[in-house]
């Protein structure tokens, strides 16, 4: 498969594309994550996605290199639920999570040239009812205030806390890959085609 640019710091999507195989190159945009009003969680997902994405194309207008970004969001009843501030937001949200369904939404768009692939994938994950004591050591011991939800799939609070997950397993760690390896095989086929 060609070579992207991930428009990503996050090293659990640079290891999914790892895994993947995809050959990559980092670049990490400087964007504002604040998005409009009244957008559905998946459409706010993609828009800061999109706006990462778009940051990086202003370094490649004349590249036909695809552009890939991502965004996850954590939701839980109505509410977003964003990187924790410090140890008591991590405490907190984590104890809302506790017992709880939430969905993880991420936004993924992919620019190459004139064209652009959005759409977002949702995960359904219920969490068993977590003790004062596994949260606080969780949050002591692995520290997840750079994640949404405050908490890592892969990590130890997903192996002995996280009951049931439906939808892409993947897609909580933050990059629904194999939809990302479909749309850019959708890519490039289509660039042979045209050639």
């Amino acid at each position: 498969m060609q070579k992207i640019i991930l428009a990503s710091q996050s090293p659990r999507r640079k290891q999914l594309l790892e895994w993947a195989e995809i050959p990559f190159d980092v670049q990490v945009p400087d964007t504002d994550e604040s998005f409009p009003a009244g957008n559905s969680t998946a459409e706010t997902a993609i828009h800061i996605a999109r706006e990462k994405a778009r940051a990086v194309k202003l370094f490649h207008q004349h590249s036909s290199i695809p552009i890939l970004a991502a965004d996850t969001i954590v939701v839980l009843g109505n509410s977003i639920i964003g990187k924790p501030a410090d140890r008591e937001d991590a405490i907190r949200i984590l104890s809302a999570l506790s017992g709880q369904h939430h969905q993880v939404i991420t936004g993924v768009v992919i620019l190459q040239g004139d064209q652009e692939i959005a759409f977002a994938d949702t995960t359904d994950v219920l969490f068993h009812e977590l003790s004062a004591t596994q949260i606080s050591y969780y949050v002591d011991t692995y520290q997840p205030y750079d994640k949404a939800g405050a908490y890592a799939i892969q990590e130890w609070i997903g192996v002995v806390g996280i009951k049931k997950v439906t939808g892409d397993f993947y897609n909580v760690m933050g990059l629904p890959i194999s939809r990302v390896v479909q749309a850019l095989q959708e890519l490039e086929q289509e660039k042979k085609t045209s050639a």
